[in-house]
């Protein structure tokens, strides 16, 4: 009952709101901090939490700034990951695989309310997307990145691609490393069926990317990676893959 009472719940809010963000995008209503596409992202995504009975706790929100744009680097395991963090963040946008986009109405609003989808498979245009959303970034619009690419199916973090730290370099803005932890036992990884529960949202200290350059973004990514992989072994006993490489040591900015 649960899964059909969020199923129709998303329907609804992605029907009602989908129209509503594209209009505010085509007539620039809500000014430069496109306020009413916010709100329709983050309406949209209360609503599936509270359909699904879901709650948020939130561990190091002073790490929230929203004074400033910020690229938050998370994990991925779940759908419900996005509905957490696109609850919480203010004025933000995501990066998301090209695929989304032809969601029938889901991807219609979702690019009306700025978020931009990537062609993996094409490196050039995938970089000049990065780029593009990085001159965004430094007007002061966050944006939250999976650099894992795709949902796991387990906890144990995977590699990340480069794409997201070319971002923050180019932007010039902070990183915070974001985990998420309890979203898999909500809704994981090929199955439809969806259980109440609580997501603990881990923004870790900002790493600061102003002491690197387009040579160094695999030293960035390296950072970001280790400290994530850290607190989900050192909270939540989470193993590495020895597959993943170690972190050099982390620099001062």
């Amino acid at each position: 009952m649960r899964t059909l009472f969020s199923a129709f719940v998303l329907s609804i809010a992605t029907i009602l709101l989908a129209p509503v963000a594209v209009a505010a995008h085509v007539l620039r209503v809500g000014g430069k901090e496109h306020r009413v596409q916010q709100w329709c992202m983050q309406t949209w995504a209360r609503s599936v939490m509270w359909a699904a009975n879901v709650r948020l706790e939130v561990h190091g929100a002073e790490h929230i700034d929203a004074r400033r744009g910020t690229v938050y680097a998370s994990n991925h395991v779940s759908w419900f990951d996005i509905f957490a963090i696109a609850s919480l963040l203010p004025r933000y946008t995501f990066v998301a695989k090209a695929e989304l986009r032809r969601i029938p109405i889901f991807g219609w609003g979702a690019e009306g309310a700025g978020v931009v989808f990537l062609a993996r498979e094409n490196r050039k245009e995938a970089f000049e997307a990065y780029h593009s959303v990085a001159r965004q970034v430094s007007e002061g619009l966050s944006v939250i990145v999976y650099p894992e690419s795709t949902r796991g199916t387990d906890y144990t973090l995977r590699p990340f691609k480069k794409g997201p730290f070319v971002l923050a370099i180019a932007a010039k803005a902070p990183i915070v490393p974001v985990v998420m932890y309890g979203s898999r036992e909500i809704m994981p990884k090929g199955s439809f069926r969806v259980r109440s529960g609580t997501v603990h949202v881990h923004l870790l200290e900002p790493v600061s990317t102003a002491a690197f350059d387009y040579d160094q973004r695999h030293q960035l990514m390296n950072i970001v990676w280790r400290r994530s992989a850290d607190l989900l072994r050192d909270v939540y006993g989470v193993g590495v893959r020895e597959a993943v490489p170690t972190a050099p040591t982390e620099r001062t900015a």
